[in-house]
Protein backbone atom coordinates (compact mmCIF):
# COMPACT_ATOMS: atom_id res chain seq x y z
CA UNK A 1 0.00 0.00 0.00
CA UNK A 2 1.20 3.48 -0.78
CA UNK A 3 2.16 5.68 2.16
CA UNK A 4 1.32 9.05 0.62
CA UNK A 5 0.77 11.75 3.19
CA UNK A 6 0.70 15.51 3.48
CA UNK A 7 0.58 18.08 6.24
CA UNK A 8 -0.03 21.81 6.05
CA UNK A 9 2.81 22.39 8.50
CA UNK A 10 5.66 21.32 6.27
CA UNK A 11 4.09 21.26 2.79
CA UNK A 12 5.96 18.08 1.78
CA UNK A 13 3.88 15.45 0.03
CA UNK A 14 5.45 11.98 0.32
CA UNK A 15 4.59 8.93 -1.76
CA UNK A 16 5.87 5.60 -3.06
CA UNK A 17 3.70 5.92 -6.19
CA UNK A 18 5.75 6.92 -9.26
CA UNK A 19 2.73 7.98 -11.33
CA UNK A 20 1.45 10.11 -8.45
CA UNK A 21 4.87 11.73 -8.10
CA UNK A 22 5.17 12.48 -11.82
CA UNK A 23 1.64 13.90 -11.94
CA UNK A 24 2.54 16.33 -9.20
CA UNK A 25 6.20 17.07 -9.99
CA UNK A 26 6.60 16.26 -13.69
CA UNK A 27 6.05 19.79 -15.00
CA UNK A 28 8.40 21.20 -12.36
CA UNK A 29 11.16 18.73 -13.25
CA UNK A 30 10.75 19.45 -16.96
CA UNK A 31 10.92 23.20 -16.36
CA UNK A 32 14.69 22.96 -15.70
CA UNK A 33 15.75 19.80 -17.54
CA UNK A 34 19.50 20.33 -17.17
CA UNK A 35 19.51 20.81 -13.40
CA UNK A 36 16.89 18.06 -13.03
CA UNK A 37 18.56 15.57 -15.37
CA UNK A 38 19.02 12.93 -12.67
CA UNK A 39 15.41 12.77 -11.41
CA UNK A 40 14.12 12.98 -14.98
CA UNK A 41 16.32 10.12 -16.14
CA UNK A 42 15.87 7.94 -13.06
CA UNK A 43 12.08 8.24 -13.04
CA UNK A 44 11.98 7.44 -16.76
CA UNK A 45 14.06 4.32 -16.11
CA UNK A 46 11.77 3.31 -13.24
CA UNK A 47 8.76 3.83 -15.51
CA UNK A 48 10.14 1.74 -18.37
CA UNK A 49 12.27 -0.87 -16.58
CA UNK A 50 10.35 -1.40 -13.33
CA UNK A 51 10.43 -0.11 -9.77
CA UNK A 52 13.14 -2.55 -8.62
CA UNK A 53 15.68 -1.65 -11.30
CA UNK A 54 17.93 0.19 -8.81
CA UNK A 55 17.37 -2.14 -5.83
CA UNK A 56 14.79 -4.18 -3.97
CA UNK A 57 13.51 -1.36 -1.78
CA UNK A 58 10.42 0.60 -2.80
CA UNK A 59 11.40 3.96 -4.36
CA UNK A 60 10.49 7.01 -2.28
CA UNK A 61 9.38 10.38 -3.62
CA UNK A 62 8.55 13.78 -2.23
CA UNK A 63 7.15 17.06 -3.55
CA UNK A 64 7.35 20.44 -1.82
CA UNK A 65 4.13 22.33 -2.63
CA UNK A 66 3.18 25.80 -1.44
CA UNK A 67 0.26 27.94 -2.61
CA UNK A 68 -0.45 25.44 -5.35
CA UNK A 69 3.09 25.64 -6.74
CA UNK A 70 5.77 22.96 -6.72
CA UNK A 71 8.99 24.36 -5.25
CA UNK A 72 11.18 21.24 -5.03
CA UNK A 73 11.21 17.46 -5.24
CA UNK A 74 13.23 14.48 -4.10
CA UNK A 75 13.56 10.79 -4.88
CA UNK A 76 15.38 7.87 -3.36
CA UNK A 77 15.87 4.36 -4.70
CA UNK A 78 16.92 2.36 -1.61
CA UNK A 79 19.61 1.54 -0.66
CA UNK A 80 21.05 4.57 -2.47
CA UNK A 81 21.43 8.25 -1.58
CA UNK A 82 18.63 10.76 -1.30
CA UNK A 83 18.58 13.01 -4.37
CA UNK A 84 17.06 16.48 -3.89
CA UNK A 85 16.44 19.42 -6.21
CA UNK A 86 17.53 22.87 -5.01
CA UNK A 87 16.25 23.90 -1.57
CA UNK A 88 16.67 26.85 0.75
CA UNK A 89 18.43 26.02 4.05
CA UNK A 90 15.09 26.42 5.83
CA UNK A 91 13.35 23.95 3.53
CA UNK A 92 16.28 21.53 3.77
CA UNK A 93 15.88 21.63 7.56
CA UNK A 94 12.14 21.00 7.31
CA UNK A 95 12.70 17.99 5.05
CA UNK A 96 15.42 16.55 7.29
CA UNK A 97 13.18 16.94 10.34
CA UNK A 98 10.25 15.28 8.55
CA UNK A 99 12.25 12.28 7.34
CA UNK A 100 13.97 11.87 10.70
CA UNK A 101 10.62 11.93 12.50
CA UNK A 102 9.38 9.18 10.20
CA UNK A 103 12.37 7.03 11.16
CA UNK A 104 14.00 7.09 7.72
CA UNK A 105 17.57 5.76 7.58
CA UNK A 106 19.54 7.56 4.88
CA UNK A 107 23.03 6.58 3.65
CA UNK A 108 23.64 10.08 2.30
CA UNK A 109 22.48 12.88 0.04
CA UNK A 110 23.26 14.05 -3.51
CA UNK A 111 22.28 17.58 -4.54
CA UNK A 112 23.58 20.93 -5.71
CA UNK A 113 26.34 22.11 -3.36
CA UNK A 114 24.36 24.51 -1.19
CA UNK A 115 21.41 22.15 -0.84
CA UNK A 116 23.58 19.12 -0.11
CA UNK A 117 25.53 20.94 2.59
CA UNK A 118 22.39 22.38 4.19
CA UNK A 119 20.61 19.03 4.26
CA UNK A 120 23.69 17.21 5.59
CA UNK A 121 24.00 19.73 8.43
CA UNK A 122 20.28 19.49 9.21
CA UNK A 123 20.33 15.69 9.11
CA UNK A 124 23.18 15.60 11.62
CA UNK A 125 21.34 18.04 13.86
CA UNK A 126 18.09 16.03 13.81
CA UNK A 127 19.55 12.51 13.94
CA UNK A 128 23.05 12.78 15.34
CA UNK A 129 24.44 11.11 12.20
CA UNK A 130 27.73 12.76 11.17
CA UNK A 131 28.05 13.69 7.49
CA UNK A 132 31.23 13.36 5.45
CA UNK A 133 31.78 14.86 2.00
CA UNK A 134 32.31 11.95 -0.38
CA UNK A 135 32.55 13.57 -3.82
CA UNK A 136 32.24 16.89 -5.62
CA UNK A 137 30.75 16.72 -9.12
CA UNK A 138 30.32 19.20 -11.94
CA UNK A 139 27.41 19.16 -14.37
CA UNK A 140 28.34 20.17 -17.92
CA UNK A 141 26.17 21.11 -20.91
CA UNK A 142 27.37 20.72 -24.50
CA UNK A 143 27.93 23.96 -26.38
CA UNK A 144 29.59 23.69 -29.79
CA UNK A 145 30.74 20.11 -30.34
CA UNK A 146 34.43 19.94 -31.25
CA UNK A 147 36.32 16.72 -31.87
CA UNK A 148 39.33 16.75 -29.49
CA UNK A 149 41.70 15.38 -32.15
CA UNK A 150 43.74 13.76 -33.32
CA UNK A 151 41.16 11.01 -33.76
CA UNK A 152 42.66 7.66 -32.72
CA UNK A 153 42.77 4.77 -35.19
CA UNK A 154 39.56 2.82 -35.56
CA UNK A 155 35.99 3.94 -35.24
CA UNK A 156 32.72 3.74 -33.35
CA UNK A 157 30.13 1.00 -33.36
CA UNK A 158 27.03 0.26 -31.32
CA UNK A 159 27.36 -2.45 -28.67
CA UNK A 160 25.40 -5.62 -29.42
CA UNK A 161 24.56 -8.86 -27.63
CA UNK A 162 27.97 -10.38 -28.31
CA UNK A 163 29.51 -7.52 -26.30
CA UNK A 164 27.44 -8.29 -23.21
CA UNK A 165 30.17 -9.91 -21.11
CA UNK A 166 32.55 -7.06 -21.80
CA UNK A 167 29.89 -4.51 -20.89
CA UNK A 168 29.25 -6.33 -17.60
CA UNK A 169 32.93 -6.22 -16.74
CA UNK A 170 33.38 -2.59 -17.76
CA UNK A 171 30.28 -1.49 -15.86
CA UNK A 172 31.64 -3.07 -12.67
CA UNK A 173 35.07 -1.51 -13.25
CA UNK A 174 33.53 1.89 -13.95
CA UNK A 175 31.39 1.75 -10.80
CA UNK A 176 34.46 0.92 -8.72
CA UNK A 177 36.52 3.65 -10.39
CA UNK A 178 34.03 6.46 -9.75
CA UNK A 179 33.75 5.43 -6.11
CA UNK A 180 29.98 5.57 -5.78
CA UNK A 181 29.29 1.85 -5.80
CA UNK A 182 27.10 -0.09 -8.20
CA UNK A 183 23.82 1.81 -8.42
CA UNK A 184 22.29 -0.63 -10.90
CA UNK A 185 22.70 -4.35 -11.50
CA UNK A 186 25.30 -4.74 -14.23
CA UNK A 187 23.41 -7.45 -16.11
CA UNK A 188 20.15 -5.48 -16.15
CA UNK A 189 22.04 -2.34 -17.18
CA UNK A 190 23.85 -4.10 -20.03
CA UNK A 191 20.65 -5.69 -21.33
CA UNK A 192 18.82 -2.35 -21.26
CA UNK A 193 21.61 -0.52 -23.06
CA UNK A 194 21.97 -3.24 -25.70
CA UNK A 195 18.19 -3.17 -26.29
CA UNK A 196 18.18 0.61 -26.70
CA UNK A 197 21.45 0.94 -28.60
CA UNK A 198 22.64 3.14 -25.77
CA UNK A 199 26.34 2.18 -25.71
CA UNK A 200 28.92 3.12 -28.31
CA UNK A 201 32.23 1.28 -28.36
CA UNK A 202 35.42 2.64 -29.87
CA UNK A 203 36.97 -0.20 -31.85
CA UNK A 204 40.54 -0.41 -33.14
CA UNK A 205 41.30 -1.41 -36.74
CA UNK A 206 41.99 -4.92 -35.37
CA UNK A 207 38.43 -5.15 -34.05
CA UNK A 208 39.23 -4.69 -30.35
CA UNK A 209 36.83 -2.62 -28.25
CA UNK A 210 38.96 -0.19 -26.22
CA UNK A 211 36.48 2.29 -24.70
CA UNK A 212 32.76 2.88 -24.25
CA UNK A 213 30.46 5.86 -23.96
CA UNK A 214 26.76 5.65 -23.25
CA UNK A 215 23.67 7.82 -23.24
CA UNK A 216 20.47 7.58 -21.26
CA UNK A 217 16.95 8.14 -22.54
CA UNK A 218 15.93 11.50 -23.95
CA UNK A 219 13.54 13.12 -21.47
CA UNK A 220 12.29 16.71 -21.61
CA UNK A 221 14.71 17.40 -24.44
CA UNK A 222 17.81 16.43 -22.44
CA UNK A 223 20.15 13.47 -22.83
CA UNK A 224 22.88 12.67 -20.33
CA UNK A 225 26.11 11.00 -21.40
CA UNK A 226 27.08 8.17 -19.03
CA UNK A 227 29.06 6.11 -18.50
CA UNK A 228 32.34 6.94 -20.23
CA UNK A 229 35.04 4.35 -19.55
CA UNK A 230 38.43 3.23 -20.83
CA UNK A 231 40.32 0.40 -19.10
CA UNK A 232 43.34 1.66 -17.20
CA UNK A 233 45.97 0.17 -19.50
CA UNK A 234 44.38 1.80 -22.58
CA UNK A 235 44.05 5.35 -21.29
CA UNK A 236 45.80 8.38 -22.70
CA UNK A 237 45.26 7.42 -26.34
CA UNK A 238 42.16 9.49 -27.13
CA UNK A 239 39.66 6.63 -27.10
CA UNK A 240 37.30 8.11 -24.47
CA UNK A 241 37.28 11.51 -26.16
CA UNK A 242 36.49 9.95 -29.54
CA UNK A 243 33.68 7.80 -28.11
CA UNK A 244 32.20 10.74 -26.18
CA UNK A 245 32.27 12.90 -29.30
CA UNK A 246 30.37 10.22 -31.22
CA UNK A 247 27.60 9.75 -28.65
CA UNK A 248 27.28 13.53 -28.24
CA UNK A 249 26.92 13.95 -32.01
CA UNK A 250 24.36 11.14 -32.13
CA UNK A 251 22.31 12.70 -29.32
CA UNK A 252 22.17 16.00 -31.18
CA UNK A 253 21.23 14.23 -34.40
CA UNK A 254 18.41 12.46 -32.55
CA UNK A 255 16.95 15.83 -31.55
CA UNK A 256 18.30 16.41 -28.06
CA UNK A 257 18.07 20.06 -27.06
CA UNK A 258 20.60 19.64 -24.25
CA UNK A 259 23.41 17.08 -23.97
CA UNK A 260 24.75 16.81 -20.45
CA UNK A 261 27.30 14.93 -18.39
CA UNK A 262 28.73 14.83 -14.87
CA UNK A 263 32.38 14.67 -13.88
CA UNK A 264 34.21 14.04 -10.64
CA UNK A 265 35.98 17.31 -9.85
CA UNK A 266 38.87 15.30 -8.40
CA UNK A 267 39.64 14.05 -11.93
CA UNK A 268 41.31 16.92 -13.84
CA UNK A 269 41.85 14.75 -16.94
CA UNK A 270 38.15 14.15 -17.62
CA UNK A 271 37.19 17.75 -16.81
CA UNK A 272 39.77 19.06 -19.28
CA UNK A 273 38.77 16.54 -21.94
CA UNK A 274 35.08 17.35 -21.87
CA UNK A 275 35.74 21.07 -22.05
CA UNK A 276 37.89 20.53 -25.14
CA UNK A 277 34.98 18.67 -26.74
CA UNK A 278 32.72 21.66 -26.08
CA UNK A 279 31.08 21.00 -22.71
CA UNK A 280 30.58 24.01 -20.44
CA UNK A 281 29.93 24.09 -16.66
CA UNK A 282 26.34 24.40 -15.44
CA UNK A 283 26.43 23.73 -11.69
CA UNK A 284 28.37 21.88 -9.01
CA UNK A 285 26.94 19.05 -6.93
CA UNK A 286 28.08 17.27 -3.77
CA UNK A 287 27.59 13.79 -2.36
CA UNK A 288 27.64 13.33 1.42
CA UNK A 289 27.74 10.06 3.33
CA UNK A 290 25.91 9.72 6.65
CA UNK A 291 27.09 7.39 9.37
CA UNK A 292 24.56 5.49 11.45
CA UNK A 293 22.32 7.64 13.64
CA UNK A 294 23.10 7.87 17.32
CA UNK A 295 20.52 7.68 20.08
CA UNK A 296 19.06 11.10 20.85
Amino acid sequence: MDTANHTDADSWYLTHDLDDFLTRAGAFLRSRPALHTVPLTVTETLRTRGRCVYGDGAPEFGVLERAGEVRAAFFRTPPHWLNITALTPEDADILAARLAALGRRLPGVNAECGTAAAFAEAWQRHTGAPAALRQRQRLYRLGTLTAPGPVPPGGPRTAVESDREQLLRWHDEFSEAVGLGTVRDSAEWADARIDSGGITLWETPDGDAVAMAGTGPQVAGQVRVAPVYTPTHLRGRGYAGAATTEVSRAALAAGAEEVLLFTDLANPTSNSLYQRIGYRPVADFEVYDFTRETCR
